[in-house]
Protein backbone atom coordinates (compact mmCIF):
# COMPACT_ATOMS: atom_id res chain seq x y z
CA UNK A 1 0.00 0.00 0.00
CA UNK A 2 1.67 3.47 -1.01
CA UNK A 3 -0.05 6.77 0.80
CA UNK A 4 0.95 9.99 1.81
CA UNK A 5 -0.84 10.91 4.59
CA UNK A 6 1.00 14.80 4.69
CA UNK A 7 0.12 17.31 2.20
CA UNK A 8 -0.66 20.99 1.89
CA UNK A 9 -2.57 23.24 -0.82
CA UNK A 10 -2.82 27.07 -2.01
CA UNK A 11 -4.97 27.87 0.97
CA UNK A 12 -2.01 27.93 3.76
CA UNK A 13 -0.34 30.81 1.66
CA UNK A 14 3.11 29.35 1.36
CA UNK A 15 1.87 26.25 -0.57
CA UNK A 16 0.91 26.36 -4.60
CA UNK A 17 -1.73 24.81 -6.50
CA UNK A 18 -5.05 23.19 -5.45
CA UNK A 19 -6.25 20.08 -3.50
CA UNK A 20 -6.79 18.65 -6.96
CA UNK A 21 -3.66 18.88 -8.52
CA UNK A 22 -2.16 16.97 -5.32
CA UNK A 23 -4.45 14.12 -5.98
CA UNK A 24 -3.89 14.21 -9.46
CA UNK A 25 -0.23 14.13 -8.74
CA UNK A 26 -0.85 11.32 -6.25
CA UNK A 27 -2.70 9.51 -8.90
CA UNK A 28 0.53 9.71 -10.97
CA UNK A 29 2.84 8.12 -8.27
CA UNK A 30 0.54 5.24 -7.86
CA UNK A 31 -0.54 6.23 -4.25
CA UNK A 32 -3.28 4.24 -2.85
CA UNK A 33 -4.38 7.00 -0.43
CA UNK A 34 -3.52 10.43 -0.01
CA UNK A 35 -4.18 12.70 2.71
CA UNK A 36 -4.62 16.57 2.42
CA UNK A 37 -3.44 17.95 5.87
CA UNK A 38 -3.33 21.61 5.43
CA UNK A 39 -2.28 23.82 8.48
CA UNK A 40 -4.76 24.98 10.72
CA UNK A 41 -6.06 27.83 11.33
CA UNK A 42 -5.00 30.30 14.39
CA UNK A 43 -7.91 29.70 16.35
CA UNK A 44 -7.37 31.60 19.07
CA UNK A 45 -6.66 35.24 17.36
CA UNK A 46 -10.12 37.19 16.93
CA UNK A 47 -8.96 38.02 13.51
CA UNK A 48 -10.15 35.54 10.68
CA UNK A 49 -6.91 35.32 9.44
CA UNK A 50 -4.22 35.99 11.46
CA UNK A 51 -0.82 34.80 9.53
CA UNK A 52 -2.06 34.71 5.58
CA UNK A 53 1.19 33.38 4.96
CA UNK A 54 1.36 30.53 7.19
CA UNK A 55 -2.47 29.33 7.61
CA UNK A 56 -5.64 29.08 6.44
CA UNK A 57 -8.25 31.57 7.67
CA UNK A 58 -10.33 30.77 10.03
CA UNK A 59 -13.69 31.14 8.01
CA UNK A 60 -11.86 28.79 5.20
CA UNK A 61 -12.06 26.15 7.04
CA UNK A 62 -15.46 24.81 6.67
CA UNK A 63 -15.05 25.21 2.94
CA UNK A 64 -11.87 23.39 2.77
CA UNK A 65 -13.74 20.62 4.49
CA UNK A 66 -16.45 20.49 1.91
CA UNK A 67 -14.14 20.52 -1.18
CA UNK A 68 -12.11 17.59 0.49
CA UNK A 69 -15.09 15.50 0.70
CA UNK A 70 -16.42 16.32 -2.24
CA UNK A 71 -13.49 15.25 -3.79
CA UNK A 72 -13.40 12.19 -2.22
CA UNK A 73 -16.39 11.07 -3.43
CA UNK A 74 -15.34 12.20 -6.87
CA UNK A 75 -12.03 9.93 -6.80
CA UNK A 76 -14.15 7.29 -5.64
CA UNK A 77 -12.76 3.98 -7.20
CA UNK A 78 -9.42 5.52 -8.31
CA UNK A 79 -7.67 7.18 -5.31
CA UNK A 80 -9.10 7.25 -1.53
CA UNK A 81 -8.90 10.43 -0.61
CA UNK A 82 -8.52 11.64 3.30
CA UNK A 83 -9.79 14.61 4.91
CA UNK A 84 -6.93 16.11 7.22
CA UNK A 85 -5.45 18.79 9.35
CA UNK A 86 -1.97 19.96 10.43
CA UNK A 87 -2.12 21.16 13.66
CA UNK A 88 -0.50 23.68 15.51
CA UNK A 89 0.06 23.29 19.05
CA UNK A 90 -0.34 25.73 21.38
CA UNK A 91 -1.12 24.04 24.93
CA UNK A 92 -2.93 27.24 26.51
CA UNK A 93 -5.46 26.90 23.68
CA UNK A 94 -5.55 23.38 23.24
CA UNK A 95 -9.59 23.37 24.36
CA UNK A 96 -10.45 25.46 21.82
CA UNK A 97 -8.54 23.40 18.72
CA UNK A 98 -10.07 20.44 20.35
CA UNK A 99 -13.81 21.72 20.29
CA UNK A 100 -13.48 22.97 17.17
CA UNK A 101 -12.01 19.97 15.41
CA UNK A 102 -14.81 17.84 16.65
CA UNK A 103 -17.15 19.84 14.31
CA UNK A 104 -15.64 18.14 11.42
CA UNK A 105 -15.40 14.54 10.29
CA UNK A 106 -11.91 14.48 10.38
CA UNK A 107 -9.92 11.01 9.15
CA UNK A 108 -6.54 12.42 11.84
CA UNK A 109 -4.92 15.18 12.81
CA UNK A 110 -1.63 15.76 12.71
CA UNK A 111 0.23 17.59 15.76
CA UNK A 112 2.95 19.77 15.11
CA UNK A 113 5.42 21.83 17.48
CA UNK A 114 5.42 24.98 15.34
CA UNK A 115 6.73 27.54 17.90
CA UNK A 116 8.80 27.35 20.98
CA UNK A 117 9.74 30.38 23.33
CA UNK A 118 7.07 32.31 21.40
CA UNK A 119 9.30 31.92 18.05
CA UNK A 120 8.95 29.62 14.71
CA UNK A 121 11.66 26.63 15.26
CA UNK A 122 12.34 27.50 11.59
CA UNK A 123 13.25 31.02 12.36
CA UNK A 124 17.21 31.04 10.72
CA UNK A 125 18.36 33.51 13.36
CA UNK A 126 16.84 32.36 16.75
CA UNK A 127 20.00 30.50 17.60
CA UNK A 128 22.20 33.51 17.41
CA UNK A 129 24.18 35.19 20.52
CA UNK A 130 22.89 31.57 22.53
CA UNK A 131 25.02 30.14 25.26
CA UNK A 132 25.59 26.18 25.07
CA UNK A 133 22.72 26.39 28.22
CA UNK A 134 20.38 28.37 26.35
CA UNK A 135 20.21 26.00 23.62
CA UNK A 136 19.88 23.16 25.55
CA UNK A 137 17.18 24.42 27.31
CA UNK A 138 15.57 25.93 24.03
CA UNK A 139 15.69 21.58 23.18
CA UNK A 140 14.21 20.68 26.25
CA UNK A 141 11.23 22.97 25.65
CA UNK A 142 10.91 21.49 22.49
CA UNK A 143 10.53 18.29 23.63
CA UNK A 144 8.35 19.22 26.23
CA UNK A 145 5.60 20.98 24.07
CA UNK A 146 5.97 17.61 22.31
CA UNK A 147 5.47 15.51 24.82
CA UNK A 148 2.42 17.54 25.84
CA UNK A 149 0.81 17.41 22.80
CA UNK A 150 1.28 13.37 23.15
CA UNK A 151 -0.65 13.65 26.41
CA UNK A 152 -3.28 15.78 25.03
CA UNK A 153 -4.76 12.50 23.03
CA UNK A 154 -6.41 15.41 20.58
CA UNK A 155 -3.36 13.88 17.59
CA UNK A 156 -3.16 10.55 15.74
CA UNK A 157 -0.12 11.59 14.19
CA UNK A 158 2.80 13.61 15.50
CA UNK A 159 4.29 15.86 12.54
CA UNK A 160 8.31 16.15 12.16
CA UNK A 161 9.76 15.27 15.87
CA UNK A 162 12.90 16.87 15.41
CA UNK A 163 12.23 19.43 12.88
CA UNK A 164 13.76 22.14 14.91
CA UNK A 165 17.24 20.81 13.53
CA UNK A 166 15.52 22.34 9.60
CA UNK A 167 18.01 25.32 9.96
CA UNK A 168 20.01 24.37 12.42
CA UNK A 169 21.87 21.20 12.04
CA UNK A 170 23.68 21.58 15.16
CA UNK A 171 20.38 20.94 17.36
CA UNK A 172 20.71 17.47 16.82
CA UNK A 173 24.09 17.03 18.66
CA UNK A 174 22.75 18.92 21.43
CA UNK A 175 23.37 17.10 24.13
CA UNK A 176 20.31 15.71 26.01
CA UNK A 177 18.07 12.75 26.52
CA UNK A 178 14.64 14.75 26.24
CA UNK A 179 14.42 13.44 22.68
CA UNK A 180 14.32 9.63 24.25
CA UNK A 181 11.83 10.35 26.96
CA UNK A 182 9.64 11.96 24.50
CA UNK A 183 9.58 8.66 22.34
CA UNK A 184 8.51 6.86 25.95
CA UNK A 185 6.12 8.80 26.21
CA UNK A 186 4.80 8.82 22.36
CA UNK A 187 5.02 4.57 22.94
CA UNK A 188 3.07 4.59 26.14
CA UNK A 189 0.11 7.21 24.79
CA UNK A 190 0.07 4.45 21.39
CA UNK A 191 0.30 7.49 18.60
CA UNK A 192 2.16 7.36 15.72
CA UNK A 193 5.07 9.42 14.51
CA UNK A 194 5.39 10.60 10.87
CA UNK A 195 8.46 10.01 8.17
CA UNK A 196 8.32 13.30 6.99
CA UNK A 197 11.02 13.95 3.80
CA UNK A 198 10.81 17.55 3.75
CA UNK A 199 13.98 18.17 5.77
CA UNK A 200 15.78 17.49 2.45
CA UNK A 201 14.68 21.31 1.35
CA UNK A 202 16.14 22.83 4.79
CA UNK A 203 19.88 22.93 5.78
CA UNK A 204 19.82 19.73 7.74
CA UNK A 205 18.99 17.66 4.15
CA UNK A 206 17.56 14.16 4.92
CA UNK A 207 14.47 13.46 6.76
CA UNK A 208 12.48 13.84 10.08
CA UNK A 209 13.11 12.41 11.99
CA UNK A 210 16.85 11.33 12.07
CA UNK A 211 17.35 7.64 11.78
CA UNK A 212 19.57 7.71 15.12
CA UNK A 213 15.57 8.28 16.23
CA UNK A 214 13.94 6.00 14.47
CA UNK A 215 16.18 3.08 15.28
CA UNK A 216 15.14 4.18 18.97
CA UNK A 217 11.75 4.62 18.02
CA UNK A 218 11.50 0.89 17.23
CA UNK A 219 13.56 0.05 20.39
CA UNK A 220 10.43 1.59 22.15
CA UNK A 221 7.74 0.24 19.97
CA UNK A 222 6.69 3.69 18.59
CA UNK A 223 4.30 3.47 15.25
CA UNK A 224 5.27 5.04 12.19
CA UNK A 225 3.79 6.40 9.01
CA UNK A 226 4.79 8.88 6.15
CA UNK A 227 4.16 12.17 5.12
CA UNK A 228 6.12 14.02 2.50
CA UNK A 229 5.07 17.38 3.81
CA UNK A 230 4.49 18.66 -0.04
CA UNK A 231 4.02 22.05 -0.26
CA UNK A 232 3.53 21.49 -4.05
CA UNK A 233 2.05 18.62 -6.26
CA UNK A 234 5.48 17.17 -7.74
CA UNK A 235 6.71 16.47 -3.59
CA UNK A 236 4.00 14.25 -3.12
CA UNK A 237 4.97 10.86 -2.05
CA UNK A 238 8.44 12.02 -2.12
CA UNK A 239 10.96 9.23 -1.73
CA UNK A 240 7.96 6.53 -0.03
CA UNK A 241 10.06 4.00 -1.72
CA UNK A 242 13.31 5.16 -0.23
CA UNK A 243 11.54 5.55 3.19
CA UNK A 244 10.11 1.82 2.86
CA UNK A 245 13.49 0.82 2.45
CA UNK A 246 15.33 2.01 5.19
CA UNK A 247 12.37 1.61 7.70
CA UNK A 248 12.58 -2.49 6.38
CA UNK A 249 16.45 -2.04 7.25
CA UNK A 250 16.33 -0.66 10.93
CA UNK A 251 13.86 -3.18 11.68
CA UNK A 252 10.49 -2.11 11.17
CA UNK A 253 7.20 -4.53 9.64
CA UNK A 254 4.47 -2.40 9.45
CA UNK A 255 3.26 0.85 9.64
CA UNK A 256 0.07 3.10 10.20
CA UNK A 257 -2.69 4.48 8.08
CA UNK A 258 -5.76 6.12 9.27
CA UNK A 259 -9.40 6.37 8.47
CA UNK A 260 -11.90 8.56 10.90
CA UNK A 261 -9.56 8.58 13.42
CA UNK A 262 -8.74 5.05 13.40
CA UNK A 263 -5.51 3.45 12.73
CA UNK A 264 -4.52 0.12 10.91
CA UNK A 265 -1.02 -1.33 10.67
CA UNK A 266 -0.24 -2.66 6.80
CA UNK A 267 3.06 -4.24 6.32
CA UNK A 268 5.97 -2.42 5.13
Amino acid sequence: MKFDFHTHHDRCGHAVQPIRDYIEAAIERNLDMIGISDHSPHLYSEEDHLFPRISMAKSHFPEYVEEVLRLKKEYEGRIEVLLGVESDFFPEHLPQYKKFYEKFPLDYIIGSVHFVDGASIFKKDRWEGLSANQKLQTKENYYSLIAQSVRSGVFQILGHIDAMKGYYPEFSAIQTDAAERTLQIIAEADTAIEINTSGKNKYCGGWYPSEELLERALHYGVNVTFGSDAHKPERVGDEFEEVRSKLKEIGFKEWAVFRQKERRMVPL
